[in-house]
């Protein structure tokens, strides 16, 4: 399995319209609030051209791309941390993603009503920030009441949790969002474990008209600046538009695309930006009759890497043959790439590259 994004944003933004045409997954649309209930999920395969490249000269019996996890997280509110709306539940489902797709309606439409009246990016995303952020809160205060008592005790794994959780408390106070924070090494484990929703990475989507997609409209710039200012990314597409193109067939998609002037689909844009948010790279391998991509982050090595396909081959790993796509490409074949000795054996701490193909030895 790929890696899992919630998406998130006030009710009538255009969220599950996106992800049906993202994800193809025929989730409820309609134009009230709290349509969508439980998280409607949804699994979407990468575009990649590296792996058409390589199948067409390989030629498997199977391919299988990288995917991406899509959670439709149904709309938050004001007070969704004290239970408003249906609150403490969509917070819950919230904290099982490794990132956040933020949708923001930058449109007007007379028959979809705005909950709050009018289009406000800014107000709109301070809504959604300030309820992660009580209930992060909340979060952290339980923690330290949990472990405040053991680290008086001079326990120092404790007196130094403690700490983490006092500078974190200290900075969502004022309002600012986790993932603002620069943690030191010893502190990761904390953070990790308090699975804070601040603390995610997040990814803000303008869903705009049609008419104004390839423009810059104010409300784009708001979104924009407030992305750059917590070293957030942002995108725009339009919802609408986006269900049109997922009702063609594959074929005629980027004919579409090219008579509207558009060079790639709010899908591709999404997840190019949710590799880069997230720091992931793709690596294939042509093991057997199936040829595959897989994701990690980047900086993996090659043993964990090898651990994305089976535990035992993270446990037993002897070393890996690696070959990059340019050279493979370059080549033309395995076989021809080993005999010019393009095909390198790597060990345990080499760190697999964006477009490497590997075949990991091991033995358990």
């Amino acid at each position: 399995m790929g890696f899992k994004c919630g998406i998130i944003g006030l009710p009538n933004v255009g969220k599950s319209t996106i992800f049906n045409a993202l994800t193809a997954a025929g989730a409820e649309v309609a134009n009230y609030p709290f349509c969508t209930i439980d998280p409607n999920i949804g699994i979407v395969q990468v575009p990649d051209e590296r792996l058409q490249r390589i199948a067409e000269i390989v030629r498997p019996p199977k391919v299988t791309p990288a995917t991406m996890e899509f959670l439709d997280i149904a709309g938050l509110v004001k007070g969704a941390s004290k239970g408003e709306g249906l609150g403490n539940k969509f917070l819950g489902h919230i904290r099982e993603v490794d990132a956040i797709v933020h949708i923001v309606r930058c449109f007007d439409h007379p028959s979809v009503a705005h909950i709050y009246g009018t289009v406000d990016p800014e107000r709109d995303i301070e809504i959604i920030n300030t309820e992660l952020i009580i209930a992060d809160l909340e979060t952290i205060e339980k923690r330290i009441a949990k472990i405040e008592r053991l680290a008086k005790t001079g326990d120092k794994v404790a007196r130094k949790e403690l700490d983490t959780c006092l500078r974190i408390k200290n900075v969502l106070v004022t309002g600012t969002a986790a993932r603002e924070i620069t943690f030191q090494d010893d502190e990761q484990t904390t953070v990790r474990d308090l699975h804070l929703l601040t603390a995610k990475k997040v990814l803000y989507v303008s869903n705009v008209s049609e008419a104004v997609l390839k423009g810059a409209t104010d409300c784009i710039l708001k979104v924009e600046s407030i992305a750059r200012k917590e070293d957030s990314n942002a995108i725009a597409i339009c919802g609408d538009l986006e269900a049109e193109i997922a009702e063609l067939p594959k074929d005629e998609q980027q004919v579409f695309l090219n008579a509207l002037g558009i060079q790639e689909s709010g899908l591709n844009k999404l997840i190019r930006a949710g590799y880069t948010l997230l720091g992931l790279i793709t690596f294939y391998t042509t093991v057997g009759p199936e040829l595959r991509a897989w994701t990690v982050p980047r900086g993996s090595r090659a043993p964990e890497a090898a651990g994305k396909i089976h535990s035992d081959m993270e446990q037993g790993f002897i070393k890996a043959d690696i070959i990059h796509y340019n050279d493979f490409i370059r080549t033309g074949t395995l076989s021809s790439a080993k005999e010019t000795g393009l095909i390198r054996i790597e060990g345990r701490d080499y760190m697999i590259a964006d477009g490497d193909i590997a075949h990991f030895r091991f033995h358990v």
